[in-house]
């Protein structure tokens, strides 16, 4: 992994300017997608940034207002657009100007603007999330934005048990965390298995 990730960060044969390089971790929820992004950032300090495709979930007053809040995951609870331009924006670093992305808070159960600053001279761009291969729901263009996307795979059992933990974590009783689990995410999970044929390679998760 880490060779393939150091490939990413060497400047291509003649190039005589630095460039930016955008590598997308996908997979289902709970899969391992961002404990592999981190491991990749600490490997790498100062030469990457993350950033996740999560901080483009709607916010819960507006899935309320839509009826969509009982399916938080779903592609059509993000604002799918709004992440393929900061991917564009992304691709075409501007010298000297950082560009800010928005973060997840499980905490707070809705995004924050401008809580990841990506400086214009980090050569390596990581964004993970769920539908990165995706090729409905305004996520088409995701692809072809990303220089290499990698799936992230693991067992299903040990994948359920992980988002149930992580479901009781943030304040889910033990129940209502298994049911999400095994139903919107398990949903989720299964559109997102369709798309693993349109990655590079397939990680295997610890």
């Amino acid at each position: 992994m880490h060779r393939q990730v150091a490939a990413l960060l060497d400047p291509p044969d003649g190039a005589t300017e630095p460039v930016r390089r955008l590598l997308g971790i996908a997979g289902a929820p709970g899969a391992g997608k961002s404990t592999l992004s981190a491991q990749i950032l600490a490997a790498f300090p100062g030469r990457c940034v993350v950033v996740p495709m999560d901080g483009f979930h709607l916010a819960q007053t507006e899935l309320e207002r839509l009826g969509r809040a009982d399916r938080k995951g779903a592609p059509d609870t993000f604002d799918a657009a709004g992440y393929v331009a900061l991917l564009r924006r992304l691709r075409a670093p501007v010298p000297g100007e950082t560009v800010y992305a928005p973060e997840y808070r499980r905490d707070l159960r809705n995004g924050v603007a401008g809580a990841i600053g990506v400086p214009a001279d980090v050569p390596l761009v990581i964004t993970e999330g769920n539908y990165l291969l995706l090729d409905q729901h305004g996520f088409g263009p995701v692809r072809d934005l990303l220089d290499v996307c990698w799936f992230v795979d693991l067992p299903e059992e040990v994948r359920a048990e992980r988002l149930v933990a992580r479901h009781e974590l943030f304040g889910k009783p033990p129940a209502a965390a298994y049911a999400w689990t095994h139903g919107p995410d398990q949903r989720n999970a299964d559109l997102v298995a369709g798309t693993r044929s349109r990655a590079d390679a397939v990680v295997t998760a610890d």
